[in-house]
């Protein structure tokens, strides 16, 4: 699942581009109209985040472009809640808005709403595999040889984490820093051993002999070759 995020502020964009990769998404960032318009020229998304203040312009412009391509769903990134720019915004051909500042949860939500009324969740591009494991990364279902398997909302987060970093290496300090970026829960090291060891039970053939979350010793865990 591809999307384009165009916004100036890259500190914000930074967090964001993260945030949207370990859920999933294949994110490309924009930070100004000009280097935006050649992107959607040369390339095809299936969603774009548009901050509607840009240095060189108005996220407006961007929105119409991309009308005049193809049907991308377009949310608008915003400071400002006021009517007449989010009417504005819509008649221009925007699917949604969201105002600034947001919780990432919140987004992603959007963003898979949105998605989900255009019927651009084709399984091709919204399915991450390991081994005999697939997860479906819109409907954030995982399943294990076409089974469904229940993941708590950590569980899944730490899975995704894996799952879009195959054959790293990720240390305790990356997965926690991932799980506080996309959740804004606390979980300590003792804890996540204790999720690691929750998710192998659920997930893998035998436990004490994983093959899907693998330990590195004296680095962390890694999923593939």
């Amino acid at each position: 699942m591809k999307i384009l995020l165009v916004e100036d502020d890259k500190i914000i964009a930074s967090g964001l581009e993260y945030s949207l990769k370990q859920e999933g998404f294949d994110t490309m960032v924009c930070y100004d109209i000009s280097s935006a318009k050649g992107v959607i020229k040369d390339n095809k998304f299936n969603l774009c985040l548009f901050d509607l203040s840009l240095p060189d312009g108005s996220g407006y412009e961007l929105c119409k472009i991309v009308r005049e391509k193809d049907d991308t769903p377009v949310i608008f990134l915003t400071a400002c809640d006021d009517e007449v720019n989010v009417v504005m915004g819509l008649d221009i051909g925007a699917d949604d808005y969201i105002t600034k500042p947001f919780r990432i949860r919140e987004l992603i939500s959007r963003i898979r709403s949105v998605i989900r009324r255009y019927g651009k969740d084709s399984s091709s591009k919204a399915i991450l595999e390991l081994n005999n494991i697939r997860i479906n990364t819109l409907d954030a279902k995982v399943y294990k040889n076409d089974a469904e398997i229940t993941l708590t909302a950590l569980e899944y987060r730490i899975l995704l984490i894996f799952a879009n970093n195959p054959g790293q290496v990720l240390s305790r300090n990356q997965i926690l820093e991932g799980i506080w970026d996309v959740a804004g829960d606390f979980v300590n090291d003792n804890t996540l051993t204790v999720y690691i060891k929750r998710i192998r039970e659920k997930l893998e053939d035998d436990p004490q002999k994983p093959t899907i979350i693998k330990t590195v010793r004296g680095l962390g865990y890694k999923v593939g070759d």
